[in-house]
C-alpha cells in the first residue's frame, strides 16, 4: 500500500503494540523452551543408553545430539522438502529499484488496494544477501502459502485484525517484531520503502529446489503456441509488461511502463511467465473508509496463459486444495512444462 493506505488499513510495523504483544509470547515461548530444555537435560544425564531425537519449535529451531551409533530420526517433510523464504515486496514507483528480485525462483504479483499491486517473492535455491523493500501482508498471502511446508514469510506488518490469522497460519510470520536484528532502514529512499532484509538471518541456508512444492514442472517447450514479442496484464492502477528478449532468451520486465532492474543495475527477466486469470473479491478486511482490501483466490480452476521461449501457450491451471501446488495443463490436455530459471505469475482478474 501506499503509507496513507496503510494508515487507512491500520498496518502495523515495528514500535507498535503489536511488537509487545508478540515480545511477550516469544518471551513465554523462550522461557518454555529452557525448561524443556533443562528437563531434556537432566532426562539425558539420569538415563544411560537412551536415545532421544531432537525436535524443532517453529522460530527457534533446537537439536538434540543423537548418539553415534543411531542416524537421527528425520522430521516428516521438512528433511524432504525444507522450508523456503517468501517476502512481500514494495513495488510502488518509490520503491523502486527493488533489491534481490532477481534472485527469487518464483515472483507472485498481485492487487491490492487501490488498483496497485505487489509482489511476493520466493526463495528456495539461493539467498541473496538483501531483500527488499519489505512490505506488509495480505489475508490471501496465508492461502497462497498453504502449499509449502512452514514457509518464512518475511513482512513489515499487516491490517491489525489480520494479526491473528497470521499468528495461527502454518508459517513462521517474521516481521521486524519478532526478528529486529534481520531488518535495517535504508537511506536512499523514504520510509515506509525503505526497509530491507538479510535473508540469511531468517534462514541459514538456502533450503533447495525440493522446497519449491509450486506443482510446476520444468521441461522442453510444447508444440504449436503463438509467436508472441510482448505481453501486459493490467490491474486498475499498475501494468506489468513483458517483452521477448530473443538475445537473452528471457522475458524483460517492465512495471508501469518502466523497466525493472535491480539496485545493482540488472534487469529482472523470467524465463517463464504466467497469466493465471483467477477470482478477485473483497475479502472481510477494510480500511477507515470502508474500502475492502481485494482477496486473490489461488485455490480452484480456471484459465491461463503460459509465456515461454518466445510464444504464448494457452493453458487451464487446477488447485484442489490449499495444501497443493498448481498444475498448468495445455489445451491438448499434456502437462504444461515451464523453461528452466525463474518463473513470474501474475494473478489476473478473471473475464
Amino acid at each position: 500500500m501506499s503509507a496513507q493506505s496503510e494508515k487507512q488499513t491500520g498496518v502495523v510495523r515495528v514500535g507498535t503494540g503489536h511488537r509487545a504483544r508478540r515480545g511477550h509470547r516469544a518471551r513465554r515461548r523462550r522461557a518454555t523452551l529452557t525448561v524443556a530444555a533443562l528437563a531434556a537435560s537432566l532426562t539425558v544425564s539420569l538415563t544411560a543408553g537412551c536415545t532421544h531425537h531432537g525436535w524443532q519449535d517453529d522460530r527457534a529451531p533446537q537439536h538434540t545430539p543423537t548418539p553415534t551409533s543411531q542416524a537421527p530420526t528425520p522430521t516428516p517433510s521438512v528433511t524432504a522438502a525444507g522450508s523456503p523464504l517468501a517476502v512481500k515486496i514494495d513495488n510502488v514507483s518509490a520503491a523502486r529499484p527493488q533489491t534481490g528480485l532477481d534472485a527469487a525462483d518464483v515472483v507472485y504479483a498481485e492487487q491490492v488496494e487501490g488498483g496497485l499491486s505487489r509482489l511476493m517473492a520466493v526463495y528456495a535455491t539461493r539467498l541473496p544477501r538483501t531483500v527488499g523493500p519489505v512490505r506488509s501482508a495480505r489475508e490471501s498471502d496465508l492461502e497462497l502459502l498453504r502449499q509449502f511446508h512452514r514457509p518464512t514469510l518475511a513482512f513489515s506488518g499487516a491490517q491489525h485484525k489480520l494479526l491473528p490469522l497470521i499468528d495461527k497460519a502454518p508459517l513462521r510470520a517474521e516481521s521486524p517484531d519478532e526478528a529486529p536484528a534481520a531488518y535495517y532502514r535504508g537511506t536512499g529512499k523514504a520510509a515506509p520503502h525503505n526497509l530491507y532484509l538479510h535473508p540469511a538471518k531468517l534462514l541459514p541456508s538456502a533450503p533447495g529446489k525440493a522446497a519449491l512444492t509450486t506443482g510446476f514442472r520444468y521441461g522442453p517447450a510444447p508444440s504449436g503456441g503463438t509467436p508472441t514479442t510482448s505481453r501486459t496484464v493490467r490491474y486498475p492502477a499498475a501494468r506489468f509488461t513483458f517483452t521477448w528478449s530473443a538475445e537473452r532468451h528471457r522475458w524483460l520486465v517492465a512495471m508501469d511502463g518502466t523497466p525493472t532492474v535491480t539496485t545493482d543495475g540488472a534487469r529482472v527477466a523470467p524465463a517463464t511467465v504466467v497469466v493465471q486469470y483467477v477470482r478477485i473479491r473483497s475479502s472481510r478486511y477494510h480500511d477507515v473508509l470502508g474500502n475492502h482490501t481485494p482477496y486473490t483466490e489461488t485455490v480452484g480452476s480456471g484459465k491461463a496463459q503460459v509465456l515461454r521461449d518466445g510464444r504464448s501457450f494457452d493453458a487451464s491451471w487446477s488447485r484442489p486444495a490449499a495444501t497443493d501446488g498448481t498444475t498448468f495443463t495445455a489445451a491438448d490436455g499434456s502437462r504444461m512444462d515451464f523453461a528452466d530459471g525463474q518463473v513470474w505469475v501474475v494473478f489476473a482478474p478473471a473475464p
